[in-house]
This record gives C-alpha cells, structure tokens and sequence, in this order.
C-alpha cells in the first residue's frame, strides 16, 4: 500500500468500516464529481459534509458575498473572511482546502443561468440544491432532466425543511410538484420569515447522506419528498408519483432554459439603480399589500394601488404590480437580482 493510500485509509478510516460504504464506496466517491449550486446555509453544510467525506471534486458555485448575519447558519464562513468581504465561494473553498488537501475544490463566483447551467451539469455527475429561489430551482430542474443527470432539491425556511431526489427517467421532477413558479413576493423568504440553524443542518445533512447514496450506487435512496418542522416536532415522506403531462420530464420540453435566459436585470444609466423584471412567461399580478405585510418587519414600507417602496440596509425597492423592481442603491446586475431574491423572493 502506498503512502498516499494509508494516508486515504486514514482519513476515510469509519467510512470504510461502514458497510454502506466500504472501501469500493469510498473509491466510487474519491472519483465523483458534484455541483453544489448555492453556498449559503444549505450550500456550506452540503459542501462541509462531501469534503470530508471525500468526494473527488466539488464545484462550489455562488453569486454572492458573505454579510454578518450569515454567519448564524453558514458553517464554512467566520468573521474574518466578513472583514475580507469575499465571496461566498472563494471563501469556502479556501477553508474546504484546509479541510481535505486531497479532493480537487472549484469556486464559481457567478450568476446561474441558462447560458452556463447546462455546461455546469454536463460535467458532474450529481448536482445539489443550495440556492435560496425558485428560478434557478427550475433552471436546475430543466438542465438535469435534459441531461438525465440526477439533483437533490433542498430547501429551509423558518423551522420548515424539505428536501427530494430527482432521478430523471424514475422519479417525479421538480415541477411534477409545482407545475408553475411562484410569483415573486407571494412566497416568504430567510430574510423575511427568517431560518433557524438546527433545520439547515439537518435538512443539508439528509441531503448529503442520499448523494453519498447515488454516487456509491446504493440501491436504499428515498424515492419521496421528506418534509420537517423542528419547532413543531413533526415530520413526514410524501410519494409524489411522475406526471405524465409534465412539460419537463414527460413531454421534454425546457421552458426555463429558454425563457430564462431572457435578460432580466437592466443597469439604469446615471440613477445609480437597477431594474429587475421576472423572467419569462406571464406571471400574474402582485398584491402589494400582501407583500408590504412580509417585508414590514425587516424595513421600512409603504404603498399605493401602483407601487410599493421598500428601504433596508441602504437599498430603495419600488415594485409594481407585475413582479418587476427597480432597486437604487447600486449599479451592480448580480446585487440587484441577489437582493430582489432575498427580499422580494422568485
């Protein structure tokens, strides 16, 4: 045995021990490749769980930057990458580096859309659900089922977790279970309902136990969507058969990747301000006072029959009543869109 072997039975010693796994699992997962699409609560736990279980290459892929109240929940991050202002990727591959030397760690400091989703799919085997919106759920959803590639869809908010495994061509996919997106600002979100660090890590580390499933070929992978609440101490699987009218996994058709990619978010020159407009297809009608209720605790609010104004940390939303938002207080495209996902939802 060489070196660098002991030093792998070493590290991987109580996973070989583990039936489960062994030492062909340990092999099988020494040559996996994972996305992990998000990297904030979710995203760190996910990926802190594959690292030092060994997965062979993790791609680790956000648009964002670490902020002071992340560090309640986003277990790869402290204080001083906050002092750095890095972004959330970079920052959690340098301390993932740290963790597991041995495992090849890419950080993609991006915003995921249709121009780079399918490449990104196209080169693992297994793509995880980090994100905090339901569009890039949907850009995900439609990539892998193109490529037939299975994802784990994941997702925390307040005490409530769910999570799923889509396995094209077996299971039902993600929008078998919610035919249409939500309508921006319908739907509550971590910076508006908040999120409780228990339900993460046990959500994440569900999550993470069923991909070490798929990628050593185990055949005790959940076929069910499994939901918690921890403050309420309940919990239960649901079997949510395949649609057969499904325009993704039964009819193959990739809405998402094609409305998607439509811009969203436009520079506003001179204003210091940009605008961003849901995507695609028609969406509905917001109710601004609904809204105005979900954002009240979290900023400063008002509103008319024609718009809503929203201030929080510096940044002024006007939202009309087709989902769409001018955001003032920064030039920036992929701000914009990460703070409308944070507060107005999508």
């Amino acid at each position: 045995m060489t070196e660098q072997q002991t030093a792998s039975s070493d590290r991987y010693a109580r996973q070989l021990l583990f039936a489960g796994i062994g030492r062909q699992g340990q092999e099988r997962l020494l040559a996996a490749r994972v996305a992990i699409i998000g990297c904030g609560a979710l995203g760190t736990v996910l990926a802190n769980n594959l690292a030092r279980a060994g997965v062979g290459r993790l791609l680790i892929a956000d648009r964002d930057y670490i902020e002071l109240n992340n560090l309640q929940r986003q277990v790869l991050f402290d204080e001083d990458d906050l002092r750095q202002g890095l972004p959330k990727a970079v920052a959690a591959v340098s301390r993932l580096k740290r963790i597991n030397s041995g495992i090849q760690l890419e950080a993609l400091v991006e915003d995921i859309n249709a121009e780079n989703i399918e490449d990104i799919v196209a080169g693992v085997d297994l793509v995880l659900d980090g994100t905090d919106n339901f569009e890039t759920r949907y850009l995900i959803n439609d990539a892998c089922v193109k490529a037939g590639k299975p994802w784990i869809y994941s997702g925390v908010i307040a005490s409530y977790g769910v999570t799923m495994n889509i396995l094209p061509g077996d299971t039902c996919c993600l929008r078998c279970v919610f035919p249409e997106m939500p309508l921006p600002g319908t739907t509550p979100t971590c910076d508006t309902a908040g999120v409780l660090n228990g339900v993460v890590g046990a959500i994440a580390s569900i999550a993470s136990t069923e991909a070490l499933k798929l990628l050593v070929g185990s055949g005790k992978v959940r076929r069910s969507m499994l939901w918690m609440d921890l403050w309420e101490n309940a919990s239960d699987q649901v079997e949510i058969p395949r649609q057969p009218d499904c325009p993704t996994c039964g009819e193959r058709r990739f809405e998402f990747l094609e409305t998607l990619g439509e811009q969203r978010s436009t520079s506003l020159c001179g204003r210091d301000a940009v605008q961003v407009r849901p995507a695609g297809r028609e969406r509905g009608r917001l109710v601004l006072a609904q809204l105005a209720e979900r954002l009240r605790p979290v900023g400063e609010v008002s509103y008319n029959d024609f718009l809503l104004r929203f201030r929080v940390n510096g940044y002024e939303f006007t939202v009309f009543p087709d989902a769409r938002a001018i955001i003032k207080g920064t030039d920036d495209q992929m701000l914009a869109r990460s703070l409308y996902a944070r507060y107005i939802g999508a």
